[in-house]
């Protein structure tokens, strides 16, 4: 029977897929049709969403992006057939998936199931080499797993970009009864979708690599702070965590080794700052989403006062690859410190949008233009914010800088979460300036006083700026206002907030109504 794919992916969702899968399913009824529906996970090539897969011998063919409207024509094709004349002449046809340049062109290994699988079949995960990782990991000491995890490289892809052996092997040599594993799902950076495309399209690898961190590091007790606004990814995750369980995977005898890890998944705040660990910490424990002074770190007294790892979704759902295929097949993607693979997001002002992922070192430009075909607009593309909403604006003089942490550090630019959001040549930059400090004072949990008052007081200083009202005078106002936040901040939130205000600045003075003279002053 043939077997046909539709992605069951939020983006896919939000795009007609369950409207699509329907009429399929419809249409095939009516025409006496037999066909097998598996609802996969999204590949991540949203601009042809939803991307109905048809399997045959020589790989799946794909067809998108399909409406439902579309569907009546796909069978009046013979696209059961997909190697017939008919079905490949049908203006939707793209050939095999795997030939699509936007996938071919990629290094999937956190990614390498997602798209391919039924994201709550165990059996489709254990046949796509899953639990590998795990498999070896319970024949190893503590030791031994976190010298794996360091000699690999892997940092922390939450933002902060910190060794994620070094985290691990400092929980690991903290005395204590009780340790926890915590995945940061809080996933609020705008243009990013990374982390909610694991959960809902691949929960089990995020299973499996927190059960690693606890076996690693003797923590029996896991929890998944997962963003409130991601129903479809809490679903994923409880049924996975169930099937899991059952099978032995999770629990107090895993595989039969001895060892115990069980897992939970407790929904955010709703709090963009929550996504800063202490808070989080706070959240999990049923606090206010404050931060917390800093030390003692969280890998010391964490969750309850004891030690934990707190990690990042795609930092967690990393490690069975690395367990699997060892420390140097990850280590030898990369370049220079940043070592393996990001997730890379495209989103705003891009003709095609969706996730990539490629080893460090790729550039901007490769990925503005080769990957996502330029604008949508067809307008030239004035800036790029790469990392949140507190990440710089990066100019096009910038666009050739690879995408490796060091490199972007020495550009006075983070690579953040790997989210990459392009505007074109009609984007006003001192409004996107504003836009960071509003932000900011939003979303600050009011604990300091240099993020809780100096955001309200940037976007005071900026509506001088953009009236035209004595703007040198307020633009060294603003300078002095980014200096405090970014050296007085208690977290990332008012310590970042200046990378996009001060860089829309120096790039964009023209903006501001200064000239690049009257800038650089």
């Amino acid at each position: 029977m043939v077997k046909v794919y539709v992605p069951i992916d939020s983006t896919a969702l939000s795009l007609g897929a369950e409207r699509t899968a329907k009429k399929i399913i419809a249409e095939a009824q009516q025409r006496g049709l037999s066909l097998t529906l598996v609802r996969n996970g999204s590949r991540g090539v949203f601009w042809l969403e939803p991307l109905v897969e048809v399997a045959t011998a020589e790989g799946r063919v794909a067809f998108g992006p399909i409406a439902p409207e579309d569907v009546t024509s796909l069978f009046d094709a013979d696209f059961l057939n997909p190697s017939s004349a008919s079905a490949k002449a049908h203006p939707l046809y793209q050939g095999l998936t795997d030939d699509i340049a936007w996938l071919k062109k990629q290094q999937r290994l956190t990614f390498a199931r997602v798209g391919i699988t039924d994201p709550v079949s165990l059996d489709d995960y254990l046949a796509h080499d899953g639990y590998q990782g795990l498999k070896n990991a319970i024949q190893l000491s503590g030791e031994a797993i976190v010298k794996v995890v360091t000699d690999s490289g892997l940092r922390g892809r939450g933002g902060a970009a910190f060794p994620t052996g070094i985290k691990w092997n400092t929980v690991l040599n903290a005395p204590a009864d009780q340790k926890y594993v915590v995945c940061n799902a809080d996933e609020g950076d705008s243009g990013t979708y990374s982390d909610r495309m694991i959960m809902e399209n691949d929960p089990y690898v995020l299973i499996e690599g927190m059960t690693i961190a606890g076996i690693a590091v003797g923590a029996t007790q896991g929890y998944i702070y997962l963003r409130s606004e991601y129903p479809h990814a809490l679903a994923t995750l409880n049924e996975a965590i169930r099937k899991a369980t059952i099978a032995g995977y999770l629990g107090e005898n895993i595989l039969g080794s001895g060892k115990a890890f069980h897992l939970e998944v407790r929904r955010a705040a709703g709090a963009y700052v929550c996504g800063e660990e202490t808070s989080l910490l706070e959240s999990l424990e049923g606090k206010r989403g404050l931060v917390r002074f800093k030390p003692p770190l969280p890998a010391i007294e964490g969750l309850f006062g004891q030690p934990t790892i707190v990690n990042n979704v795609i930092s967690l759902a990393t490690i069975p690859i690395i367990l699997d295929k060892g420390a140097q097949f990850y280590a030898d993607y990369g370049m220079g410190r940043s070592r393996g693979t990001l997730p890379i997001q495209l989103a705003g002002n891009l003709k095609r949008t969706g996730l990539i992922e490629l080893a460090f070192g790729v550039t901007l430009r490769e990925l503005l233009y080769d990957y996502a075909g330029g604008s949508a607009s067809g307008r030239p593309i004035r800036a790029v914010q790469v990392g949140g909403p507190l990440g710089a604006y990066l100019p096009e003089h910038q666009f050739d800088t690879p995408l490796d942490y060091e490199a972007f550090s020495q550009i006075w630019a983070v690579l953040g979460h790997g989210g990459v959001i392009a505007f074109d040549d009609t984007v006003n930059m001192a409004g996107m300036a504003r836009y960071a400090f509003e932000f900011c004072a939003i979303e600050s949990c009011g604990k300091c006083t240099p993020c809780r008052i100096g955001s309200t007081r940037g976007v005071e200083v900026m509506d001088h700026v953009i009236a035209g009202k004595q703007p040198a005078k307020h633009i060294q106002i603003l300078r002095d206002l980014s200096d405090t936040m970014l050296h007085g901040s208690l977290c990332a939130l008012g310590g970042m907030t200046p990378y996009p205000v001060i860089s829309a600045l120096n790039h964009f003075p023209e903006d501001f109504g200064l000239s690049n003279k009257q800038a650089a002053a």
